[in-house]
C-alpha cells in the first residue's frame, strides 16, 4: 500500500489513528493525506481540518453477454473491492474510531473534540478535528 503525506502538516491525533486504521486494511491500495484550508488556530481553539483520498483495490470480472440478444461473447469489467459505505462500516468497529458522525455516497466525515490543557496551565485550548475521507479519482460533485 502506498501512503501520501506530502500534503499534510501531520496535526491531528484523530487523523494519525484514522490513517493508521486505513493502512491495515488490504481493501485499500493507496492514501492521500492532505490539510484542508479550513485549518485554523486562534486563542482558545485550534480547528484543525484534514482530507483523506483512498484508492480501493480492483479486481476483473469476466462475464458473459450477447450482442443485440443473439451473438454471445465475453466481456471483461473491473470493479472496486469495496466502496465508501462498506468502509465507514468497518472503520466503525476499529476501537478508537468508532461510527461516522456524517456519511454518504461520496464522503465519510468524523468531527472530534479535546481540550488540551499544558503542565503548569490554567487554560487549556480547545482542538477541534474535522476529516473527510473521500475516493480519490472521482469528480467533485
Amino acid at each position: 500500500m502506498e501512503t501520501d503525506t506530502s500534503g499534510w502538516s501531520g496535526d491531528g491525533a484523530f487523523t494519525q489513528l484514522l490513517v493508521a486504521a486505513l493502512g491495515q486494511l488490504d481493501e485499500i491500495r493507496a492514501i492521500r493525506v492532505e490539510d484542508a484550508p479550513a485549518s485554523r488556530a486562534e486563542t482558545g481553539y485550534n480547528f484543525i481540518a484534514n482530507e483523506v483520498f483512498v484508492v480501493f483495490a480492483t479486481r476483473t470480472v469476466r462475464e458473459r453477454q450477447r450482442w443485440l440478444g443473439l451473438v454471445p461473447y465475453t466481456a471483461e469489467r473491473t470493479i472496486s473491492s469495496m466502496n465508501l459505505a462498506d468502509l465507514g462500516f468497518r472503520l466503525g468497529s476499529v476501537p478508537g474510531i468508532g461510527e461516522a458522525d456524517y456519511a454518504d455516497e461520496g464522503m465519510i466525515q468524523y468531527l472530534r473534540t479535546e481540550r488540551v490543557v499544558a503542565p503548569y496551565q490554567v487554560r487549556g485550548v480547545k482542538v477541534v478535528e474535522l476529516v473527510r475521507i473521500y475516493r480519490a479519482g472521482v469528480p467533485t460533485r
